[in-house]
């Protein structure tokens, strides 16, 4: 038992560097939804794996699952105006971190805990590279030419 209170621990704080960033750039999901998220899944194959131990065929579709739900939950934060799309990096965000708290149900610590680094790296650091790309892209005297 403690040992599952550890895992769903250790879900929501790897979680908290994309919620935090999301959050904090008042996205549609933010500090709510990715710990719950990562301690669902993680709960999900927790479960999984003390009810069906042997039954490998089973854990897999519990895992078809947990990738299905969350695609749905990330696919309502990503909204569509005009030709623009918004939201996608949130989505990707949700899914990575559902799989973080699968990886820690299935005690792949070292999996969790790349992918919470490399996740909330990228969405720290990329806008600022998003930036520069744009900024390089655009003409310097103001002629499209």
């Amino acid at each position: 038992m403690i040992s599952h209170l550890l895992a769903l621990g250790g879900a929501y704080l790897l979680a908290l560097p994309m919620a935090i960033e999301r959050e904090a750039h008042a996205r549609s999901a933010g500090l709510r939804t990715f710990p719950l998220v990562a301690m669902a899944s993680c709960g999900f194959v927790l479960m999984g794996r003390d009810v069906f131990a042997s039954d490998t065929g089973a854990l897999a579709r519990v895992l078809y699952g947990l990738m299905t739900g969350i695609g749905f939950i990330g696919g309502g934060a990503i909204l569509k105006d005009g030709g623009n799309v918004k939201g996608t990096a949130t989505a990707a965000s949700i899914w990575a971190t559902g799989c973080i708290g699968a990886a820690v149900g299935f005690g792949a610590l070292d999996i969790a805990i790349a992918l919470s680094a490399v996740t909330g790296l990228t969405l720290y650091y990329t806008p600022r590279l998003k930036d520069k790309v744009v900024d390089a892209e655009e003409p310097k005297n103001g002629n499209d030419a």
